[in-house]
């Protein structure tokens, strides 16, 4: 690909558009498909910018919720070729796009030296001959699209009888996907469904072609290499192949925070980097027999990429990671909130977002999955539930559905976010007569679930006039807690030139490493984790505190004797970073021994 970046999925909103933006300069984005509504809307709005014919594909439709997202994807797939085509038949001369494409890849591409050859060349007709070879070596960044596997709703039809598996949220959203005109991959996250991987293998998009080649590729958005090698052999028994993992950090991350049991990016990219070969040779084989299964004969294995997110803040970051870990790119996400060019954040919350503190980024428990949630104070959507709680009417009304799975109080599941089970569960709780203190405490677990079906949505619905009648316009946003470091709005070549190190954009910050920003964010979750527990400790929690408190020391030794590491860092940067792992090994020693009897 041109860019050694991806830009990953932010949120349900803040990516849903990424592609029609950047995807004409080279740039790889990912689109989340989890709300069909969010992208019919989307639809309705580019065919009609765009003076195409657009037709209402209705919720009690056949099928609607897959033929939506296909529907979506298709225009996207359609407008970005149209874009890339009108490059290809512009002039340097007249065409400002054509200049940036060029402008933004990285200085060791070699488009990048032949662009800049053709600057300064003065025989007309060399440069004539350069700008043609230029035109023709432009092409698209990927569009991707982005499934929560566990985010799958069983759906019903009309008459309110459950509809069969493969109209489940995540079995419609992945046959939306392969329906599609788009050659690019889906990417699974949040873990393991084996009704969904089941389900994957039905398709033949998936399978690869008489050169091996796939017109739909598998990503797994993963945190450690065991899950990564589970999920792929699962996968690939199936006669699926994974052509990427993904790794993100756990905790330095947006969205929903997935911690590990004390792992780190570091040691989990060395692991995945000392067994890639290890990693394809137990998965071949496997995958070829699933394959001759299938009646197809595989000689040579796929390839398999390794890429990074979360976090990264620096170019200098960026290179040791591509170069020491051998990684394949990188995702850059939480910075490109603050970037319109290349996201769709509505102007009031870009402007509290530009100038929030570190402090207004913090690790929420406002998730309905109930995973730890990237969450930002100075949200409207953060207003509007304390107002309610204010109000005595805590809870949201629940019209999308997505996050259901409750069932306490009723026979159907219903969203711990919604009205009616906060209310319940405060009933439940007042007939407990507990001290005021555990009564407030619990109360604030209750009424901390906040609605994101509808909050990480809105922000596309204000920006683009597309909100209806009677809908909150209250914004949920999930940034990671490297916004923080980013104080302002940037172009999309600010940003870019800071990636690949051409503009130092955080030049003024006083901003720890990537690695120590994430064993500060794991020693913080580890301290929280044992405060909360201390009263109820029992063998399993002790030996989860013991194994987490093994990973963070183990990872603290790791980065101390990273040399490569300290090549790229100044005297003062790396004493300032050892001085980081030297006072978190003490503070983890500080943990009571009494609470560690496997220590």
């Amino acid at each position: 690909m041109a860019h050694s970046f991806h830009i990953p999925v932010l949120g349900l909103a803040f990516s849903i558009d990424t592609p029609i933006k950047v995807a004409q300069f080279g740039i790889s984005s990912v689109i989340s498909i989890v709300d069909d509504e969010l992208l019919e809307r989307m639809r309705a709005y580019y065919c009609k910018i765009n003076n195409i014919a657009y037709d209402l594909i209705h919720t009690k439709e056949d099928d609607s919720r897959a033929r939506r997202i296909t529907a979506y994807l298709n225009l996207v797939h359609d407008l970005v070729h149209y874009q890339i085509a009108k490059l290809r038949s512009g002039s340097f001369k007249q065409d400002k796009a054509l200049h940036t494409y060029f402008d933004l890849l990285p200085a060791s591409s070699p488009k990048k030296i032949l662009y800049e050859r053709y600057k300064t060349e003065t025989d007309t007709v060399t440069q004539k001959n350069l700008e043609s070879q230029l035109k023709n070596y432009i092409e698209a960044g990927e569009i991707d699209v982005n499934i929560m596997s566990k985010v799958d709703k069983v759906n019903k039809d009309v008459h309110g009888n459950a509809l069969p598996s493969t109209y489940t949220d995540a079995s419609a959203a992945l046959r939306g996907f392969a329906n599609s005109r788009l050659r690019s991959s889906l990417i699974i996250s949040a873990g393991l469904n084996p009704k969904l991987f089941s389900y994957m293998a039905e398709f033949d998009q998936f399978l690869p072609d008489a050169k091996g080649e796939f017109t739909k590729k598998i990503i797994l958005k993963v945190s450690d290499f065991r899950s990564a090698f589970i999920q792929a052999k699962i996968l690939a028994k199936k006669g699926v192949w994974v052509s990427e993992f993904r790794i993100e950090s756990g905790l330095n991350c947006g969205g929903h925070a997935f911690a590990t049991e004390g792992y780190l990016l570091g040691p989990i990219l060395e692991e995945f980097k000392q067994k890639k070969k290890l990693l394809t040779e137990e998965l071949l084989p496997i995958y070829q027999q699933a394959l001759r299964d299938k009646g197809i004969m595989l000689r040579d294995a796929p390839a398999i990429k390794i890429k990074a997110q979360g976090g990264i803040g620096t170019a200098q970051e960026q290179e040791f990671l591509l170069r020491h870990y051998q990684l394949d790119g990188t995702g850059w996400g939480s910075p490109f909130l603050l970037v319109p060019e290349a996201t769709t954040v509505e102007q009031n919350t870009l402007q509290a977002l530009s100038t929030a503190k570190k402090e207004d980024f913090y690790v929420s428990g406002a998730s309905p999955l109930g995973v730890p949630f990237n969450n930002f104070r100075h949200s409207t959507a953060e207003k509007n539930r304390l107002d309610r709680i204010q109000q005595g009417r805590p809870g949201a009304p629940c019209t999308k559905k997505y996050l259901i799975s409750n069932t306490e109080f009723t026979t159907e599941p219903i969203c711990t976010a919604s009205r009616e089970y906060q209310h319940k569960k405060i009933k439940e709780l007042e007939a407990m007569e507990l001290p005021s203190s555990e009564y407030q405490k619990r109360f604030d677990v209750i009424v901390e679930k906040t609605c994101l079906c509808e909050g990480l949505a809105t922000s596309a619905y204000l920006k683009y006039d597309v909100l209806k009648a009677k809908e909150n316009p209250a914004v949920s946003i999930c940034p990671g807690p490297n916004t923080a470091y980013f104080s302002r709005e940037y172009s999309l070549k600010e940003m870019v030139d800071h990636i690949y190190g051409r503009q130092d954009l955080l030049k003024q910050t006083d901003r720890p490493h990537i690695f120590i920003n994430e064993l500060s964010l794991y020693m913080e979750y580890l301290r929280k984790y044992v405060e909360m527990n201390m009263e109820a400790l029992d063998d399993k929690k002790e030996k989860y505190i013991h194994n987490f408190k093994t990973q963070l020391s183990q990872a603290i030794t790791y980065y101390a004797n990273l040399k490569e590491l300290h090549t790229t860092m100044c005297q003062k940067e790396w004493d300032k970073f050892t001085g980081y792992l030297k006072t978190a090994a003490q503070q983890l020693k500080q943990i009571p021994a009494s609470l560690l009897q496997f220590s």
